[in-house]
């Protein structure tokens, strides 16, 4: 258990260098080393971008110890870091600005030196990984096309499954455990691909979830501390999944469809029926969607299949994010759009329908 004052001595003195070197420095300084962090993190990017293989071995073999450092010290809090430090940041900006209008050169130089940081960490903890290979090629999934009929027996899959698995009090599956559990469902399925084995702190809550419920997001990643984070008050079927899509990044692998399918992997081997009835039922979603365009009397034939648990979940899922439908869930879907698009990866939000064909390929592997 970490206790911070048994090694206050150790906070105190490393506040006092840091203060020390900060009080040393000028605007030149600033600017400068801002400049060099800016300029460190896009040769990264590059490298990543164009150099065939870096990003691979950079998120399996640097990241790792990333992960282990930051994430493991972040890890030893029991609230969100990141949370905090936002607020924190965002006022300390503008009091700062504020304090010094009156010397834009001292402002500007710091502003530069605050970007440089946080550029280079989030290059660092996040923006290669974005270009190192895929999930499914780790897995040996060759993912094809399918016939509507192949789609249409997944779904019956998964409409069996969400009816074996489904909870009927939400909280009778000891919810204050979850967190442990998604550790646990992502190194149960280390077991099974290597790639997914090793250290992971547990994921948080963020205390005022409203800010990701008004941009319609069940979680977010942050590359700042490396902290899996999600959204408390979302309805609690989609929790686990949300822990362990969260958690998959923090394997290397950024690309939402296979994040989700990952999370997909880890709830249906997990031990708790929670997890597993969180696993199909969001599989379920993402499938019964794609057979709905495709034939829409088999996906209403199946929907009326569901158990009533099941019903009135999804029913309280979509009326949940109804409530917050409007002008900033769509600059937020905007942003994300452009910010997927940023990172090579082309279809934008429309990625997250990929999930599909990687159930499809793994249903018919294990069958």
């Amino acid at each position: 258990m970490y206790r911070r004052n048994e090694t206050g001595d150790g906070w105190d003195l490393a506040g006092k260098i840091v203060r020390d070197i900060m009080k040393k420095m000028g605007d030149r300084e600033y600017f400068f080393s801002g400049g060099g962090l800016l300029a460190a993190a896009m040769i990264l990017q590059v490298l990543a971008r164009n150099v065939s293989g870096m990003a691979t071995w950079y998120a399996h073999h640097v990241y790792p110890v990333l992960v282990r450092v930051i994430g493991g010290f972040f890890g030893f809090f029991s609230f969100l870091v990141v949370e905090k430090a936002l607020y924190f940041l965002v006022f300390g900006v503008i009091l700062y600005a504020y304090r010094f209008w009156r010397e834009p050169r001292r402002v500007l130089a710091r502003m530069v030196f605050l970007t440089g940081v946080l550029f280079f960490l989030y290059t660092c903890n996040c923006g290669v990984n974005y270009y190192a290979a895929s999930f499914a090629e780790y897995a040996g999934m060759e993912v094809g096309t399918y016939s509507e009929e192949e789609l249409k027996k997944l779904c019956e899959f998964l409409t069996k499954k969400v009816n074996e698995t489904a909870v009927r009090d939400r909280y009778l599956d000891y919810r204050w455990a979850w967190k442990e559990e998604s550790v646990r469902a992502m190194k149960r399925r280390g077991e099974e691909f290597a790639v997914l084995g090793g250290f992971y702190p547990e994921p948080k809550e963020v205390r005022i979830s409203s800010i990701l419920s008004a941009q319609q997001l069940c979680g977010i990643y942050s590359p700042f501390t490396i902290e899996a984070n999600y959204n408390k008050y979302m309805p609690s079927y989609n929790i686990p999944h949300t822990m362990c899509h969260e958690l998959s990044h923090l394997k290397g692998f950024m690309r939402e469809d296979e994040a989700n399918f990952i999370g997909y992997l880890a709830c249906v081997g997990s031990e708790r029926q929670a997890f597993r009835y969180s696993g199909y039922l969001t599989g379920w979603v993402y499938a019964s969607n794609a057979l709905a365009r495709v034939d829409r009397e088999s996906y209403i034939e199946l929907r009326g299949k569901l158990c009533k648990q099941a019903k009135e979940d999804l029913q309280r899922n979509n009326d949940f994010w109804e409530r917050y439908e409007g002008k900033v869930a769509e600059v937020a879907n905007q942003m994300n759009d452009v910010y997927l698009k940023a990172n090579d990866q082309s279809d934008g939000v429309k990625s997250y329908g990929r999930m599909v064909d990687l159930m499809l390929e793994y249903y018919q592997k294990m069958n």
